[in-house]
């Protein structure tokens, strides 16, 4: 391919990417969506956990989090505390079967902590033991099909989640009504 061709193969690509966004916007449930906020306000501590690009999202919902002022940890982290009674565990998964994930729940709920999941599906392990899922409506890693995206794997869940979070970080800061510049306190300065 020429440099043109790829020029043009990634345009095409990246409207592709948001077209499905788009379409994924309008299926969600807002309402489930919101039920979030509550279970973060109500929270000691907020912990999150999900593995690969899931799990990046996660760390940027996290760091938006911390910047928002909430005792926040990462699930692996070596400074990651014991979860207890009171505390939030927000996990996601796609397919609700992340072995990993569903290990991290299945513990936090046996310490008395709530979880919260982000999923394709009401109907997995995962769901089971969340107080609360929100379904992102879109394909699952292994659905090759290209019936509900085009995009490799779980590539529209994953994109999906991190935007997902961003707005409802938005909405809590806009609720709050927090300065910028008192959230940018919080931000890293040793970079």
């Amino acid at each position: 391919m020429e440099e043109q061709e790829f020029s043009n193969e990634i345009r095409t690509n990246l409207e592709l990417i948001l077209k499905e966004q788009l379409e994924l916007s309008a299926k969600t449930d807002y309402r489930q969506v919101a039920a979030f906020i509550p279970f973060v306000y109500q929270s000691e501590r907020i912990f999150l956990s999900a593995a690969g690009r899931s799990g990046l999202a996660l760390k940027a919902a996290a760091m938006r989090l911390m910047h928002f002022g909430l005792q926040v940890f990462v699930v692996g982290e070596i400074t990651a505390p014991a979860i207890g009674a009171g505390d939030l565990l927000i996990v996601a998964s796609g397919s609700g079967t992340t072995s990993s994930v569903l290990t991290a729940a299945e513990k936090a709920v046996k310490a008395g902590a709530k979880v919260l999941a982000f999923s394709t599906t009401l109907t997995s392990p995962l769901a089971k033991l969340a107080a609360h899922t929100i379904i992102i409506p879109a394909a699952q890693k292994e659905d090759h099909g290209k019936s509900i995206s085009a995009q490799y794997a779980g590539s529209l869940f994953e994109q999906g989640l991190w935007l997902l979070t961003d707005a409802i970080f938005q909405t809590m800061w806009a609720e709050k009504g927090i300065p910028a510049e008192q959230l940018w306190k919080r931000h890293a300065n040793l970079e």
